[in-house]
């Protein structure tokens, strides 16, 4: 303001010995104006230029260069600093074995590294701002980036695009504003250790029969001939004791071949609907007598599930001998069958010794026992609720156990809505589930 205010003033006092005061302050305006352009101009020209220096003004133009020189230089701290962040994240990420790939909100590929150029046969100059789906074109995966996971858990395996035996594990992790990184894993050596273990589960299981169904016929025989003769009479208690033990054996090598069939599931028949009453019903029936007492309690025989029958059959009746095994003869096993909120539950309740917290967690894995020796003597296998845990897998359910030791145990098994069903008792009418549990009744056709 000094600078224009002695500008005016020098323009003033050369008008006045001028007798042109006017034409002269007009003179000076135009041509102070015309400097604040070319000064303009000048920090334009500086701006867009790669030169760091600041040029040279005048007055306030001097301030206002020295003021973004300084903003300039701390940007290209920032950026070099970026830069280095950029690069170690991609020399990290171009390490790693799984493959990576950055992608928009329109789901066009950013960026990705050297292992999505092995596992996908990405090209790196080429296939950058191309659409994901245009060079992945798995139809599950295809479903799996439309459902748009949100959470970073949810996967989905495919096979390569560039080797039909390897298969990929696939992830998206949401970031930034609509972006994804998609991370593929080679599980391909994973699912061939699994597919060789269930194999060698199952032929070392369909070996074991026929030596053990010639022991067991020993067995019975020797067993016979103790009944029969003195000289075995010794013999019966350890007889006896050895064919409950080869029974054992042949329950456990029959849930071996169920648990190797669930895994597999190469014997999948087409799912159907499953009158739940009636199994349950053909299950209590099944059950010695001289255990705890076995009640249905709560059994909606109008609601249906969409499943496999045999599979369900083998649910119902692990959770019923398993709390058998864990019940007193006095004590109460009640089964409760049921639609409640936005699913329906299958629930087996006993009043057994309970379980202790530590225990609930491991409790569907194979062979544990959370009292290994009771167990054993009470002629339990340890793949009981593996079983059922495999079972309920094949009808996208899930299994919830409550437990207080002294107290008893709740095993809740949830099924979700689209495989439910209320049966109208007029044949010509059917009822299934609406979101909200209320009724909607269809024609059965």
């Amino acid at each position: 303001m000094c600078l224009v205010a002695g500008w005016l003033g020098l323009a003033s006092a050369v008008g006045e010995l001028a007798g042109m005061i006017l034409g002269v302050l007009l003179i000076a305006l135009t041509l102070y104006l015309m400097l604040q352009l070319y000064n303009a101009y000048q920090l334009h020209q500086w701006l867009i230029s790669d030169r760091v220096e600041p040029a040279y003004g005048v007055g306030v133009w001097q301030e206002i260069y020295d003021e973004l020189y300084r903003l300039k230089q701390r940007n290209r701290r920032r950026k070099k600093r970026l830069g280095r962040i950029v690069s170690e994240f991609q020399a990290s990420t171009a390490a790693l074995p799984d493959a990576a790939v950055v992608l928009d909100n329109q789901r066009d590929i950013v960026w990705f590294n050297d292992a999505a150029v092995r596992l996908f046969g990405l090209r790196p100059q080429a296939d950058r701002g191309q659409r994901v789906t245009n060079l992945i074109r798995d139809p599950d995966f295809r479903a799996f980036l439309a459902s748009e996971p949100t959470d970073g858990t949810a996967s989905v395996e495919i096979t390569a695009p560039v080797d039909a035996d390897l298969v990929l594990a696939i992830q998206l992790i949401p970031y930034g504003n609509g972006q994804r990184l998609l991370i593929a894993r080679d599980v391909s050596q994973r699912r061939r250790a699994e597919a060789a273990r269930r194999d060698f589960v199952a032929n070392a299981s369909h070996e074991l029969r026929t030596p053990l169904t010639v022991v067991r016929g020993y067995l019975e025989m020797l067993d016979s001939e103790a009944a029969d003769s003195e000289a075995f009479r010794d013999w019966q208690s350890p007889i006896s004791q050895m064919r409950a033990e080869s029974a054992r054996m042949d329950r456990m090598i029959d849930d071996l071949l169920e648990l190797a069939r669930l895994d597999s599931e190469t014997d999948n028949k087409a799912p159907d609907w499953i009158d739940v009453a009636s199994v349950i019903q053909r299950v209590t029936q099944q059950q010695p007598s001289d255990g705890a007492t076995i009640a249905t309690t709560e059994v909606d025989e109008s609601l249906l599930l969409h499943g496999d029958e045999r599979r369900f059959e083998s649910i119902v009746s692990n959770l019923v001998t398993n709390a058998q095994r864990h019940t007193p003869a006095n004590g109460l096993i009640s089964l409760t069958w049921s639609y409640i909120g936005d699913h329906a539950e299958l629930v087996v309740a006993d009043t057994g010794e309970g379980i202790a917290p530590e225990h609930i967690p491991r409790l569907t894995e194979r062979f544990y026992r959370a009292d290994t020796g009771r167990d054993s003597a009470r002629g339990g296998t340890g793949l009981g609720l593996a079983i059922v845990k495999h079972a309920l897998k094949c009808h996208d359910a899930d299994l919830v156990v409550h437990s207080t030791p002294g107290q008893g145990s709740r095993f809740i098994c949830r099924f979700p809505n689209n495989r439910c069903e209320l049966a109208e008792p007029d044949p010509g009418e059917q009822s299934t589930i609406a979101n909200d549990g209320s009724r909607r009744n269809v024609a059965s056709g």
